[in-house]
């Protein structure tokens, strides 16, 4: 029986070159599966079709835009998830969504082996391997870039000479991966990192120096969950989708930032995520005033190791499960409204309202009918600064 590989196909040069490039190094028959995250571009069936062209035996596409908000960006939005404090892993949440539909379609088709378009340098070759051997054990992976050498230039000579239908156009100077969740840039003249970005290279936001009316809205959430916009319902999917229309025409989720990759470099990369960073800042907000506090105090800790399993390729492992299930019990009273002003880059809290809250005016208010026992604090201050009032003592004899 013939070897089957099945690929992660985007419908550009380079995974169109692979389907034959596999075929020739391997002599197994291809199967190419393209999936929809939000990241825009060509018609899913167009895909499909050059797919078949290019020589896959099978081709498959799936539209998992709602798929991936709500089990994949929703997840992040409730663990409030920020790589080092500042990125909302937009690449690093489509891989495991991508990788399910990989790991179903080798399984439906026979096939042993699952490929990929990743280099040796980067995260998403961890991302994707690590994920397909959590839930395809059985699988082998491949990357034709990294484990045959298939560099750009030959990419090229393979589509000329087998006169492949795609374009052979001058590639961007700048790496692109974007889906729903936000926009990441890098390469070209971004690797020196002195030089600043150029408006050029955005696309989800707009200049944030541009003066324009400022815009508020106001985000409704249940259980951590985004229910409605300015009080109208909306999916997970349509509150990014919405979010990513009005906070990037302020200019919001621009992130300029050198970070740790997985593989033990430092890596410039630009990033643009309105939506993802107008809802995590609600969502954070609304946590404040509904989250008692040594669970919120805890949560930030959760939240920062939940980040970076995410980051290093380990949605699928047993520890991200488990965090899971606290994320998602920390998040059962976060149901209220916030309101912010989106202006120049900036989301700005002015609101917030919960039935869930744990504010109470009456112990917080300075002026009369304060019901808070102020007779009460200087023993609980004598009590609680006990431990270290004994430990001076004992150094100051020192």
């Amino acid at each position: 029986m013939t070897e089957r590989v099945v690929l992660a196909y985007s419908g550009g040069l380079d995974t169109s070159v692979a389907i034959g490039w596999i075929a020739e190094e391997t002599g197994a028959e291809v199967i190419a599966v393209a999936v929809d995250v939000g990241q825009g571009g060509e018609d899913l069936d167009v895909i499909r079709k050059r797919a078949l062209a290019c020589g896959a035996v099978e081709a498959e596409v799936a539209d998992a835009k709602d798929e991936f908000a709500e089990e994949y960006c929703l997840p992040a939005i409730k663990a409030n998830a920020l790589y080092m404090d500042r990125y909302p892993l937009v690449s690093a949440l489509s891989r495991p969504t991508i990788v399910k539909h990989l790991v179903a379609a080798a399984h439906k088709h026979n096939a042993g082996i699952v490929a990929h378009g990743c280099t040796g340098k980067g995260n998403d070759q961890v991302r994707f391997e690590a994920g397909i051997s959590a839930l395809g054990p059985d699988l082998k992976c491949i990357a034709p870039v990294r484990d045959y050498a298939m560099t750009r230039d030959k990419a090229i000579a393979f589509c000329e000479e087998k006169n492949l239908p795609i374009a052979t156009t001058k590639k961007s100077p700048y790496s692109i991966d974007q889906n729903v969740f936000g926009r990441a840039v890098e390469t070209g003249f971004l690797e020196d990192i002195w030089n600043a970005p150029i408006e050029d290279i955005y696309e989800y936001t707009e200049n944030p120096a541009t003066q324009r009316e400022a815009d508020e809205v106001v985000i409704s959430f249940k259980e951590g969950v985004p229910v409605a916009i300015d009080g109208r319902p909306v999916t997970v999917l349509q509150a990014i989708q919405q979010l990513n229309e009005r906070a990037g025409a302020q200019g919001i989720g621009r992130i300029d930032m050198v970070e740790d990759r997985l593989v033990g470099i430092k890596s410039r990369e630009v990033y643009e995520a309105p939506g993802a960073i107008a809802l995590i800042t609600a969502h954070q907000e609304l946590e404040n005033v509904t989250v008692e506090r040594e669970l919120a105090r805890y949560k930030r800790q959760v939240e920062q190791r939940w980040g970076e399993m995410v980051y290093d390729g380990l949605w699928f492992s047993p520890l991200k499960r488990a965090l899971d299930g606290f994320i998602n019990e920390a998040n059962q009273h976060v149901t209220g409204d916030i309101r912010m002003t989106l202006h120049g880059g900036r989301t700005v809290v002015t609101g917030r309202k919960s039935e869930e809250s744990l504010y109470d005016f009456n112990l917080a208010t300075y002026d009369s009918g304060d019901t808070f026992d102020q007779s009460k604090a200087q023993g609980f201050i004598e009590i609680f600064g006990l431990s270290s009032k004994i430990a001076a003592k004992r150094d100051l004899q020192a």
